[in-house]
């Protein structure tokens, strides 16, 4: 069986047809290999993210509750959030964030993983942080539309709310298990 080698497609034309201070939508006219074209390819412009899975001395991971209006839903979470577009170190952003939406910090965090959300529609990237020994510095510094419960969840009990479907993110669930096995659990 002869293997047929996988070529990228080639963008003839690229234009912005929505932008927003949250949301930015392109339409890109497209060759692909063969030499068909499509020009309403359309791509989400999104800014890359952080997520952090934040385990306390006494062997807690805490996560995050809170609405989501897309999927209009409650969700339970690993902390994390958009890197500022002013912040060039996404470790930074990590540490930003997870002090934000908890008010916890530590000096003992460790990148995990850069990874791809949806390639086939978004262009960001998320990068995945272990945080060790979090310590509870502040109280939660939340924008005005975020309204997040902590929650302190014994480090046993993750992959079972992960299996019963608890903790259902896809982002979350993918980290989660990555530190699960780092630590050794």
């Amino acid at each position: 069986m002869t293997k047929k080698g996988i070529e990228r497609w080639k963008t003839l034309k690229s234009q912005v047809v929505f932008e927003h201070k949250w949301y930015t939508l392109r339409r890109d006219h497209v060759q692909l290999p063969d030499g068909h074209e499509m020009d309403d390819y359309f791509v989400s412009v999104r800014p890359d993210v952080v997520l952090t899975f934040p385990i306390t001395e006494d062997g807690h991971v805490l996560f995050v509750r809170q609405y989501k209006h897309a999927a209009a839903d409650i969700f339970i979470e690993l902390p994390g959030g958009v890197i500022d577009a002013h912040e060039k170190d996404p470790l930074e952003a990590a540490r930003r964030e997870l002090l934000e939406e908890t008010g916890y910090t530590t000096d003992d965090i460790e990148p995990v993983l850069q990874v791809i959300d949806n390639p086939t529609k978004d262009t960001n990237k998320i990068y995945f942080y272990l945080a060790r020994n979090v310590r509870e510095v502040a109280a939660q510094d939340l924008d005005e539309s975020e309204h997040i419960e902590v929650l302190k969840v014994p480090l046993q009990e993750v992959e079972p709310m992960i299996l019963s479907g608890q903790i259902n993110v896809a982002g979350s669930i993918a980290l989660c298990l990555l530190a699960l096995r780092k630590l050794g659990v």
